[in-house]
């Protein structure tokens, strides 16, 4: 008896534990390179239309105060992956090795898939990494069960390369073939081949960084549209462009179409209502390859670009769809990062979320079950164009610039941005106690790093 009834006991535990197993969503992470706040059409874009990511808002959540994990490429991938701020992020800004790839995180550094994979997902990775060279201790085939891609940025400041790189394996390519397409196509692949089981598909696509490649066929109905570009030349890496204008939004429209081909397959698949999508952007919009993003108005209505802490270069579009599971056609004000994905998506696995973050889950915000926690501050700092660094808490946003260059003590602008979107009028004079406020947290969310610094400390004589 008793042994029937240890086997009833592990029948009916087996059973729940693959129900529960079964519940687990799919997670899908889509990460816009370089694409500015105002660069959708459901976040105000006139110029050109994204009407699949329109789609995805409006049977999802738009979010209106998400934050990229810094306003360049590598770092904000860090923030991502290990669910760091800048301020205790390995990776801190772009890094560079030769001949290709960036330099490498920890071997041992816990990053999203390897808590997804020990959680029982299967993971893929499908676009540009810049988190640790080929066959480094940050390959992102030490992190993934798949990778297809650019392993290093500057690699993808082309879309006609020479080669990419499935896992460990360089495949070769003939210059000729545009890799969006061929990128999607992989995780498209990807999603088919793991219906039946929990996945996890992270998508760092190019578009639009860099050059402002994109096939004929897109172009062509936007040279007719903005015909004043024509005399105008985009060069950043390979093909010379005529038109960059044109170019910039052809390459969106086909973008979007990528992200319309993934949806229509969830649905054809029959997984959309267990799949959660996330689409944001890396940071603010750049002036690279021809691009105007002035123009296009690709940050909206915030202050700077690519490489600035000002709302443009660091406030990113997140939008969130998971049919029957949220709210549909909602919009949301909570403040988050990026380091939020972490913990986020490990409660949505079920998985061992790690002490010691930066993020906090956004679950109870996405399904409103609970109630949701606040972060007290949000932080970044950034060592190029003179050092600088920002700090968002509650309505206030203060800035401090020429870190290099000046003492700690001086220089914070300080800004309301319940009252000044966009940052235009530095109240620091007027609010001592918030800027000291501010002083208090700058020093709170930074620990030192062997490979950054803002040259203010004095080196200890050997």
């Amino acid at each position: 008896m008793k042994n029937v009834l240890l086997a009833l006991c592990t029948l009916v535990l087996g059973s729940s534990v693959l129900a529960a197993a079964e519940t687990r969503p799919n997670i899908i992470y889509i990460l816009l390179d370089d694409a500015g706040y105002g660069d959708l059409s459901c976040y105000g874009q006139k110029l050109f239309r994204t009407p699949h990511i329109d789609s995805l808002a409006a049977d999802g959540i738009r979010f209106t105060q998400h934050y990229s994990g810094s306003t360049v490429c590598a770092p904000t991938r860090c923030c991502l992956m290990t669910g760091l701020h800048t301020g205790h992020a390995n990776v801190r800004g772009n890094r560079e090795v030769r001949p290709e790839g960036q330099a490498a995180m920890p071997a041992d550094i816990v990053t999203i898939p390897r808590l997804l994979r020990k959680a029982g997902y299967v993971t893929g990775a499908f676009g540009k990494w810049g988190l640790g060279a080929p066959s480094s201790p940050s390959d992102p085939a030490e992190h993934f069960d798949l990778f297809y891609g650019y392993n290093c940025q500057r690699e993808a400041h082309s879309y006609y390369p020479t080669h990419l790189w499935k896992n460990k394996e360089k495949i070769p390519l003939d210059g000729k073939t545009y890799t969006a397409t061929i990128i999607m196509d992989e995780a498209l692949q990807f999603v088919r081949d793991n219906r039946d089981k929990p996945f996890f598909a992270f998508l760092p696509l190019t578009i639009p960084h860099a050059a402002m490649h994109a096939p004929e066929a897109y172009v062509a109905p936007w040279r007719k549209k903005f015909p004043q570009f024509e005399g105008k030349i985009g060069k950043y890496s390979g093909p010379l462009v005529k038109n960059p204008i044109a170019a910039f939004a052809g390459m969106m429209t086909l973008m979007d179409e990528g992200v319309g081909e993934l949806m229509t397959l969830l649905k054809d698949l029959q997984i959309d209502d267990n799949t959660i999508v996330f689409l944001t952007s890396d940071n603010g919009p750049h002036k690279e390859g021809g691009h105007d993003p002035l123009f296009f108005n690709s940050n909206g209505p915030l202050r700077g670009h690519k490489r600035d802490l000002y709302e443009g270069g660091i406030r990113a579009p997140l939008i969130v769809s998971w049919p029957g599971n949220l709210k549909a056609g909602t919009e949301s004000d909570h403040i988050s990062a990026h380091w939020d994905m972490l913990p986020t998506f490990c409660e949505l696995a079920g998985a061992e979320t790690p002490a010691g973050l930066d993020g906090i889950s956004m679950v109870p915000e996405l399904t409103g079950t609970d109630q949701q926690r606040a972060h007290e501050f949000l932080y970044w700092e950034f060592y190029e164009r003179g050092g600088k660094r920002a700090v968002r808490f509650g309505k206030w946003k203060a800035v401090q610039l020429n870190l290099k260059g000046v003492r700690q003590q001086d220089g914070v602008e300080l800004y309301d941005l319940s009252k000044d979107l966009g940052e235009e009028n530095d109240v620091a004079a007027d609010h001592s106690d918030i800027v000291q406020r501010a002083r208090e947290y700058f020093v709170a969310a930074h620990t030192p790093s062997e490979f950054w610094s803002f040259g203010t400390q004095k080196k200890k004589k050997k």
